[in-house]
Formats: structure tokens, C-alpha cells, sequence
């Protein structure tokens, strides 16, 4: 390894090159702040020269020492004595924070200040003559450093201090924002950028400041404060948009739930746009409520919408009159009423609260409204696809700067892309009500097997965007104490599988009247199903379009102790023998009912008294999307002594269905074979 004629390495002479900001130095010239870099080129951790003498870090007897701590700007070539007591030449400017050098010094590395073409003087003109403003926080927030700039930026006033908390020594608007946004940076230590705060004194809309927030960290890795960095940047009013834009794109949308879309709206749109920021939908949700209707009343209010979304600068949402899901009461002539009625904004920069408003008839909200300082109002009507969904109200109360005309079209754009979620939300919850509301009607309500088997059953609609699906199960007692037991599954989600699965219901109970075997019922099922799919798509000489439906049908014979079955590409059902030991009857799955194939056949399996037969639909053992595995999980949760079959029931459930929204219906039939005593 090469050695200069100091002694010093190549690779010490690359890590004196790496350096940047190496120290901070007191007035008193010990060491306040130890960077990794000085610890690279001295050797020294930060508990060895922390607030010690930083004389004792050069060679005493280098000619250039005296200059270096003569209480001025210096830079240049010194002998510097490392921690291994070999003496190395290093490249070093000091800087002195302040004016005088009385807030204390900052020791640069050689990267900064001796490359070729960088002149000192440039860095002298960051740090006292920039447009920039530099600051450094404490783990208190309070301000330890700032240069000169600061005094000519009114973000801070004309006389920031020293000491001051970042709420007292920044002059913005909202100072709580940065407070909470440097605290977040400091936790993290992830970099904020482009952070924008806008002046406390009224200024043309769309003044701002475009602030970096940056952890600074001791060589310890510690955290010891933050630096703000802060740069006009103009009107700025393009890019908050895009900004804003684009959150909005990332937030909206991501839940067909009205209520959880109209509150991201909200949210999103506070406090970059507005203070407070309600949303009112006409319409109740979730949709088990009755429709408000638009009253022509004598009465001083109305309840004009519902409440779906709120947010607020204050935690406590103390501007708002109504909670979320709750009616929300306007006077009949007012600006809600207006935007209703017009679909158009209604845009008032300066609230107009004087006597002789549509203020005197809503004393609740005038009062709010003088508590809260409201002063600039935007209501933005909610439309899409033609219906008017509600509105949209955004407000300014400590933000003093009213909203401009850039600012309603901000907030018209918000409202457009949200109503489109709105709407498909309302669709999506009205068309997963309505398809519940037939399948409940369609399914069996009391389902019994009489003296010949004792039966229990569990049904979870599933939760996915295309609503619920078409499951369905049945025990239909026969002649002679027969007893049919039947589970199907349509293909598909919503209305269409709900009133198809209730079609093929009603058709095995009627077939099953003729005492046909398992085999024949389900080929006349399949020919009827064909039937009507091309009776309902018949719109000239193209194919019918067909549906799909798997189906097993069983009948249990008491006398013999018989079960024969046949099955329409459904899985096969599970025999629980009374020894508690499981088996899955070797059905030959025929072709799902719709198809046209047609071709059945019947299995017969003899039951003794007390087996249990369980059916099931595909969605319970699909949970993990492996058929196989999700049989054998099936077995295991079978396998046992049954002593209730309700109990069995919630056991396997709660067992194989996991927590949360499933994307297919989740049907278990479960039918015990009685005694032939009984």
C-alpha cells in the first residue's frame, strides 16, 4: 500500500476526499456535532471529541493553526492528527454560522469547497445571500441555526430568533402542519420534499413556499435534529393541482363502499384545497333506509341529504352539525338547495354573513359559522351519468386567503372523479341488496327431513364486486319417507345468478314430484335450463347464450338405507360414518347443468343409521384455491364423533373460511340419517 510523505494511505486520502460537512464547532470552538466523515478521516468516534477542544484534532506545531481558530472564514491545507497518532494533510474551510460566529462554526471536508471550478465564495453566497432559507430544528423542534435568507423570507418574519418552537418562529399559515410533518421526519428519517406552506399575511392565491424536510443524524446514527431547506416557489398553483390530482387518483376509489369513497374525498381534499370539507349525498346509505324525499315544507329546515364524509383541520370536526349516515338539514332556500335544484357551483369567496342572507333561516349554521371564522364557501354539485348524487362543500376558516377561481375548478374536478365512484358504489350496494333481498326470498325457510333425517345448514353470501352468487340447497321430502337432498351453484355474481338459481329451485322441486331417478331429474333440468336460456336470448339466428350450473341431487331411501346419487359436475359429497371416520362418495361428475351434454349417472351408497352426508358448494373448499388440499382440510374438519349438527356446522365454518369478505357463496348442508327404529 502506497503512503504519501505524511505516512497517509490511498485509501485514507479517499475517505478525506469523501467528506462533506465534517463538524459543528460551539463559539467557543469545542465540537458540538461529529459527522461519520470526520470520523472516517480523524479516527475518532463522536464520544471521544464531543464538546472538547477542537485544537487538539490538528498538529500543534503547523504554522496555519493560529489561523484557523482566529475567529474568521478560513481555508486551506492543515496538518490534522488522527486517533492513530499518524499526522495527515486534509483540505478544510470553516464557515461560520452566523454573521459574527456567534451561533458557532461549520468545518467542511474538501468535496464541497476544493474541487476544481467551485469557488469558496459560492458557498458563502448559500449560506448568507441566498434566495434559500436553511434551518436546523432540535428533537424539540426549536431552532438552533438558520442563515441569513431567513431574515428576507416571509415564511419566517422579519425577526426570527434563535430558540423559538417551529409553530412560534415560522410565520405560515397552518405552522401545526410542519410541526407534524418535521416530527414524522424526525421518527422516520425518510426526507420529506415539496412540502408547501404558504406565508400567515394575505397574499395573491397561490403564493407559496416549497419546503425539505431532512434528518440529521450524529456519527452514532442518533437522531439530532431537522433541517429545513425552503424556496419561493411562486404561484405554484399548477403543480399543487397535479399534486393534488394524483392523491386524490391514489385515494378515491380504492373501496366500492359510498361512505368510505366520500370520506377519502374528504380527507383528501383537507388541508391542501380547504379547511373543511363535507360531503352530503341525497340518498341514505347504506341503502336499508328510506330515500329522503324532497319536501315542499312550510318548516324553517329540510333534510335535504345524508352525511357521508367529513374532515376538518380539527380533530374534533367542531364546523360540523351532523355525523356521518345521519340526515343533514338545509333551509329550502339556500345555496345547498340551489346546486341541488341547478347542478351548478355555487361560489362565494367572501361569505356574506350580514342580516338578510339565507343565513337567518339556518341560525345553527350562522352560529358555526361566526365560531369557526368561516369565510370563503365553494359548493360543488355531484353528478354523474345524468343523476345528481348530492354535493360537495368545501370551506376556509383559518386559511385567510379566499378561494379563487383556480380553486373552484380544482374542486369541480375532485367532485367529477369521485362521483363516478359514488355512483358505481351506489350501483354495486343497490344491486348486491337487491340480489340478497331475492335470494333470501328464494332459499328455503324452514327446512326439515321429517322422521327420516335431521339436518342443519350454514349459508355466507359472498362480499365481492359482483355481488352474491347463486347457491342453493334444499331437503324435499318424498313418498314413502323418502327424502331428496339437493345443493347447487350457479355461475356467476348479482341479480341474474340469484333469479337463475331460483329458477332451477322451483324446477327440482317440481321434478322431484315424479319420483325419477337422480340420473333422469337432472337430464330433464339440463334440457329445461337450455330451454329457457334460449327462450330468454332469442334475438334472431345466433346461438342462445347458456349458463352454467353444477347441481347434486340424493335421494335417501329409510327402508333400504340407500342413498343413490348423481351429480352435475358438483363436488362429491362427504359420508361421516358413525365411527367418526370420513370418506368422499365416488359420484361421476356429469357436465354442469346449461350445457346441453346431458348424460348423468347414479351411484348408490348404503348409509348406516346416524351417518351424515355433507354437501357443500366449491366456495368452501377454494378458500386457498387448491381443490385438493382444500378437500382434505374438509376431511379433517369432519372427522369425529358428531353429536350436534348444528355445532358441526360452525365448526367447519369457522374452520376453513377465513376472516374477512369471501369472493364465492359458501353453502354446507349437513343431513343425519335416523335410526330405523324412529
Amino acid at each position: 500500500m502506497s503512503t504519501d510523505r505524511a505516512g497517509r494511505s490511498s485509501a485514507e486520502e479517499r475517505a478525506v476526499e469523501a467528506g462533506d460537512v465534517l463538524a459543528v464547532l460551539s463559539a467557543d470552538m469545542t465540537v458540538c456535532v461529529w459527522t461519520g466523515a470526520a470520523e472516517r478521516l480523524w479516527g475518532y468516534a463522536g464520544d471521544q471529541v464531543l464538546h472538547r477542544p477542537a485544537e487538539r484534532l490538528l498538529v500543534p506545531s503547523d504554522p496555519d493553526v493560529p489561523r484557523v481558530f482566529a475567529g474568521g472564514p478560513w481555508s486551506g491545507r492543515v496538518r490534522i492528527r488522527r486517533r492513530d497518532g499518524r499526522e495527515a494533510t486534509a483540505y478544510l474551510r470553516i464557515t461560520p454560522l452566523d454573521a459574527d460566529g456567534g451561533a458557532g462554526w461549520l468545518v467542511w471536508g474538501p468535496s464541497a469547497y476544493d474541487r476544481p471550478g467551485l469557488d469558496p465564495a459560492a458557498v458563502d453566497a448559500l449560506l448568507h445571500h441566498s434566495p434559500i432559507s436553511l434551518a436546523i430544528w432540535d428533537r424539540e423542534l426549536r431552532c438552533v441555526w438558520f442563515n441569513d435568507s431567513a431574515h428576507h423570507q416571509d415564511l419566517y418574519g422579519s425577526g426570527p430568533e434563535l430558540g423559538g418552537h417551529v409553530t412560534e418562529v415560522v410565520r405560515a399559515r397552518h405552522p401545526e402542519f410542519l410541526e407534524r410533518a418535521m416530527a414524522r421526519v424526525f421518527r422516520s428519517g425518510e426526507p420529506l420534499l415539496g412540502h408547501e406552506l404558504w406565508p400567515a399575511e394575505v397574499r395573491p392565491p397561490g403564493r407559496c413556499y416549497r419546503v425539505a424536510l431532512v434528518r440529521l443524524e450524529g456519527s452514532d446514527g442518533r437522531p439530532l435534529g431537522v433541517c429545513s431547506v425552503a424556496v419561493q416557489a411562486g404561484t405554484g398553483q399548477e403543480g399543487g393541482r397535479l399534486r393534488l390530482l394524483n392523491e386524490a387518483k391514489s385515494r378515491i376509489g380504492t373501496d366500492l363502499d359510498p361512505l368510505v369513497t366520500s370520506q377519502s374525498l374528504a380527507e383528501t381534499a383537507v388541508p391542501n384545497l380547504a379547511d373543511y370539507v363535507t360531503i352530503d349525498l341525497v340518498q341514505a346509505v347504506p341503502l336499508d333506509k328510506e330515500p329522503l324525499r324532497r319536501l315542499k315544507s312550510t318548516d324553517s329546515r329540510i333534510p335535504g341529504f345524508y352525511r357521508a364524509g367529513a374532515a376538518s383541520i380539527h380533530d374534533d370536526l367542531r364546523e360540523s352539525l351532523w355525523a356521518r349516515g345521519t340526515p343533514v338539514y338545509v333551509p329550502p332556500a339556500s345555496p345547498f338547495t340551489i346546486v341541488l335544484d341547478h347542478r351548478r357551483s355555487y361560489f362565494e369567496p367572501v361569505l356574506d354573513t350580514s342580516p338578510g342572507t339565507w343565513l337567518d333561516d339556518d341560525p345553527d349554521r350562522a352560529r358555526v359559522i361566526h365560531q369557526t371564522g368561516m369565510h370563503s364557501l365553494m359548493i360543488v354539485p355531484l353528478q354523474a351519468r345524468g343523476a345528481m348524487l348530492g354535493i360537495a362543500v368545501f370551506v376556509r376558516s383559518e386559511n385567510p386567503v379566499p378561494f379563487s377561481g383556480a380553486d373552484l375548478a380544482l374542486a369541480e374536478e375532485l367532485a367529477a372523479r369521485a362521483a363516478l365512484i359514488i355512483d358505481n358504489a351506489l350501483r354495486f350496494t343497490r344491486g348486491r341488496t337487491a340480489a340478497l333481498a331475492i335470494q333470501r326470498d328464494l332459499m328455503p325457510h324452514h327446512l326439515s327431513g321429517g322422521s327420516t333425517v335431521e339436518v342443519a345448514t350454514r349459508y355466507l353470501p359472498a362480499d365481492t364486486h359482483g355481488g352474491v352468487g347463486g347457491d342453493w340447497f334444499d331437503v324435499i321430502q318424498l313418498s314413502d319417507a323418502r327424502v331428496a337432498l339437493v345443493l347447487g351453484d350457479v355461475v356467476g355474481h348479482g341479480i341474474h345468478a340469484a333469479v337463475t338459481m331460483g329458477r332451477l329451485r322451483a324446477t327440482t322441486r317440481a321434478l322431484s314430484k315424479l319420483a325419477l331417478p337422480p340420473d333422469e331429474l337432472l337430464r330433464l333440468m339440463d334440457e329445461l335450463a337450455l330451454d329457457v336460456a334460449e327462450d330468454r336470448f332469442d334475438d334472431g339466428p345466433s346461438m342462445p347464450t347458456a349458463f352454467g350450473a353444477t347441481c347434486f341431487y340424493g335421494v335417501y331411501d329409510p327402508e333400504s338405507r340407500r342413498c343413490t346419487m348423481s351429480s352435475a359436475g358438483h363436488p362429491p359429497p362427504a359420508i361421516i360414518s358413525p365411527d367418526g371416520s370420513v370418506d368422499f362418495a365416488d359420484v361421476p361428475p356429469g357436465a354442469p347443468i346449461g350445457v346441453g351434454l346431458g348424460a348423468y349417472e347414479s351411484t348408490e351408497v348404503e348409509l348406516a343409521d346416524s351417518s351424515v352426508v355433507g354437501l357443500y358448494s366449491d366456495g368452501l373448499i377454494e378458500t386457498d384455491h387448491d381443490i385438493d388440499r382444500g378437500l382434505q382440510r374438509l376431511r379433517t374438519a369432519l372427522t369425529g364423533r358428531v353429536s350436534s349438527l348444528d355445532e358441526l356446522c360452525g365448526s367447519v365454518i369457522d374452520t376453513l373460511v377465513p376472516d374477512g369478505p369471501v369472493d364465492d357463496d359458501i353453502t354446507l348442508l349437513l343431513a343425519r340419517t335416523r335410526p330405523a327404529a324412529d
